[in-house]
């Protein structure tokens, strides 16, 4: 690892010992032909964990996205997503551009959706507008500040697509943060919903990889969508075994992530140069704006990395810290210490 305190993301974890061992070790066949055991052994793992019928393996959280929209809704139909959603923001408009499907907005904030809102954005039938086909849902919320949808909440906007016909998406990245930090079962999320995406190599450190889950006619029709857009693999139970030992192991060590993102919080929220956003504090991420510092993000994530903090800037203003397995109580504390040096600096300019 980087002798860098590491708080980019939880996409810079690495496989466990177990994983490396499990992907030496893996039996392999043609996963384009279903014959590849360890990907089937996956499949039947991810599907049974979040409560589905079947569940396909992807190399990509995007992928499996984009695979699922091109099932639920066919060209011009619409799409209903929060105006943050990674879905819309970050994966380049490809269910415009390679799906063909119309987005309609919905305003939001920090992620939530206000449930009249939501109703109010759902067409009705005219020769005019698209067809409104889809909701999709993003729990947790990554532009929202890694927020939780709460479970109540959660339900509300799924019945509110339901009495109107429309189907739910639920992009999972971080599911099983949202479920740990809700306190719940992962299944009181991803029942309430028609396909789920969910990431293997995020937090919970399988080297690549995601899962897309649903009905079994639903996931027969995303292994087509998967392999149109490029996704058929072959021997990938070298990688599929590192997202066993994900979802075997992985998952009940994540409120560790979120305690160390809370108490990174709390170092940092009285700091005259930063703001603390998204208060408090639910998962695994911490944002900071960098407006009272008078210095673009760009700079201070600069500057920072020179001291031995690496994040991620998101934004003109904008610096993002995201916990992982490998970062330790006295990195938190020691990348506090960092952020306060820095605030004193930025006082003595």
């Amino acid at each position: 690892m980087s002798d860098y305190i590491m708080l980019r993301s939880d996409t810079e974890t690495q496989p466990t010992p177990e994983m490396r061992r499990a992907m030496a070790e893996a039996e392999v066949g043609d996963d384009v032909s279903q014959r590849d055991p360890t990907v089937l052994r996956l499949e039947a793992i991810a599907a049974e964990r979040v409560g589905k019928e079947a569940a396909l393996f992807v190399p990509t959280g995007t992928m499996g996205n984009l695979a699922s929209l091109m099932v639920h809704g066919g060209r011009g139909d619409e799409v209903i997503l929060d105006e943050g959603a990674h879905i819309y923001i970050n994966e380049q408009g490809g269910m415009c551009a390679l799906a063909g499907l119309t987005p309609k907005i919905v305003p939001a904030k920090n992620g939530l959706m206000d449930p009249a809102a939501l109703e109010a954005a759902i067409r009705t039938d005219n020769i005019h507008y698209p067809v409104p086909k889809l909701l999709c849902l993003e729990n947790t919320h990554n532009a929202g500040g890694g927020r939780v949808i709460p479970p109540d909440l959660f339900r509300r906007y799924c019945s509110i697509a339901r009495s109107r016909n429309l189907a739910v998406h639920l992009d999972g990245a971080r599911i099983f943060n949202a479920a740990a930090a809700a306190g719940v079962e992962v299944t009181e999320y991803t029942r309430e919903v028609d396909s789920v995406q969910f990431c293997l190599s995020k937090g919970l450190s399988a080297p690549v990889g995601s899962m897309v889950a649903g009905s079994r006619e639903f996931i027969a029709q995303a292994r087509r969508a998967r392999k149109v857009l490029g996704g058929g693999m072959r021997q990938a139970g070298v990688i599929a075994a590192a997202g066993i030992i994900a979802l075997e192991q992985m998952t009940d060590r994540l409120k560790e992530d979120h305690d160390h993102a809370k108490l990174l919080a709390e170092l940092v929220k009285d700091l005259d140069c930063f703001e603390l956003l998204y208060r408090p504090v639910e998962t695994n991420m911490v944002f900071l704006s960098t407006e009272k510092t008078g210095r673009d993000a760009y700079t201070v994530g600069r500057e920072l990395l020179e001291q031995g903090l690496d994040v991620t800037v998101p934004g003109k203003q904008l610096i993002r810290m995201v916990t992982n397995r490998h970062v330790t109580e006295e990195d938190i504390r020691k990348a506090g210490s960092i952020l306060h040096a820095y605030a004193e600096s930025v006082s003595r300019r």
